[in-house]
């Protein structure tokens, strides 16, 4: 079999960016082009009904190999890394035997990742680490996920030994703008329950996650010359900035954690003419979230009566839901992928995602979909990196879970 770290290597070599601003789906052409590999390589390891449809997703199925009545159980990954940081030409460094010191990333930039700064690092002594070179994100999320599930794919294929029910792989776009699965068809895809493999540090297991919102704000300024702009002069960036200030600043993600919610600013682009502000606003608490828009919409409804109605409009839309309303009812599928990871040696680590994944849409789509580990830190960014070893760990766990299906 190939090794996983060779097929993580692959697919991190394509940029499958993701735009937010295109309204084509999937957002980016370049997407399709690892969807293509991949469909090739489940082909190519004899799944015969994998297809990569019109949306771009690509779906399999394994057939059961056992007499006994079995559930069909999916597991899904994304192939789309973020925007907030490059995703071409990454050029990952693998740093065998990890001895607990800071590895530099980038001599030039003077970048290091440092235990200091990320003191989970000494979690991976003598471990292997693959990190970025400090210029470009890594791709572990979730390629990661993507190499645990066909790694696992190609493990049952090779092993018809091991008996089990009807396996349903999936690979989605645009997970990481907030639309991977709008058009996914949970019918044809045909699990009962399912599995992101989508978390972050080895033994995570998440069922709750953010209600979600995206926020934005357009504010129209008057611009007069600043010599002669007493009293006329409206300046969009000044009220921007008040909008900003207004905003409870403990709840901003920096001063946040665990169940904590938050108003995240994300965009902030203008001149005295006229501003744009975007931001993204989270809470598990259902309550909690709906004050949070209740808020935002507050600050913006005072400042238009403070400089002049519909001077700054707002446009707020909900994005998802916390998952764990549709989960809870079906605990069964949680406790066997606990179970899964105690077999597999591993500390269970249940808590709620501080973010959201596909699952949580789908959950909501009538498909249950909690989410497990694949192995990265510092998702996002030039200091992502992933513990070779814990990725494995995820391609053991997918086994196992399937073992405890069966």
């Amino acid at each position: 079999m190939e090794k996983i770290l060779d097929k993580f290597l692959r697919y991190i070599s394509f940029d499958t960016t993701s735009d937010p601003t295109s309204n084509t789906q999937p957002s980016t052409e370049k997407q399709l082009v690892l969807q293509e590999v991949l469909l090739a390589e489940l082909h190519g390891m004899g799944i015969t009904d994998a297809h990569l449809d019109e949306h771009g997703y690509v779906m399999a199925s394994i057939p059961s190999n056992t007499d006994k009545e079995v559930s069909a159980i999916g597991f899904i990954a994304h192939v789309d890394t973020a925007p907030d940081a490059s995703g071409k030409d990454i050029r990952p460094q693998i740093i065998p035997n990890y001895d607990g010191s800071p590895i530099l990333l980038n001599k030039e930039k003077e970048l290091y990742l440092d235990p200091v700064e990320f003191p989970e690092l000494l979690s991976y002594k003598g471990q292997t680490l693959i990190t970025t070179d400090g210029t470009t994100l890594l791709g572990a999320d979730d390629k990661a996920g993507v190499a645990a599930i066909m790694w696992a794919a190609q493990y049952l294929m090779e092993h018809p030994e091991v008996k089990h029910g009807p396996i349903k792989i999936a690979f989605t776009p645009d997970e990481e703008i907030g639309r991977g699965v709008v058009k996914f068809d949970v019918q044809k895809f045909g699990a009962k329950y399912a599995y992101t493999i989508d978390g972050g540090q080895i033994g995570e297991i998440e069922y709750e996650n953010f209600n979600a919102a995206m926020a934005k704000i357009h504010i129209q300024g008057r611009n007069i010359h600043p010599g002669y702009a007493k009293d006329k002069m409206v300046n969009a960036l000044i009220l921007g900035t008040e909008l900003n200030n207004m905003l409870p600043v403990e709840q901003r993600p920096e001063f946040t954690d665990h169940y904590e919610g938050f108003f995240h600013i994300i965009s902030f682009k203008g001149t005295v003419e006229e501003t744009e502000i975007q931001y993204i606003i989270r809470d598990h608490d259902q309550k909690k979230f709906e004050e949070k828009k209740k808020l935002m919409q507050g600050v913006v409804d005072f400042l238009n009566l403070k400089y002049g109605q519909n001077r700054i409009t707002l446009e707020m839309k909900d994005q998802y839901y916390n998952m764990r309303k549709m989960v809870e009812p079906h605990m069964h599928i949680v406790d066997k992928a606990v179970n899964a990871i105690r077999d597999a040696g591993i500390t269970p680590i249940i808590h709620p995602i501080r973010g959201g994944t596909d699952g949580a849409q789908l959950s909501y789509m009538g498909l249950p979909c909690p989410n497990i580990f694949a192995g990265g830190h510092n998702f996002h960014g030039k200091m992502e990196y992933l513990p070779l070893e814990s990725m494995e760990k995820a391609a053991e766990v997918i086994l196992r879970i399937i073992k405890q299906w069966k």
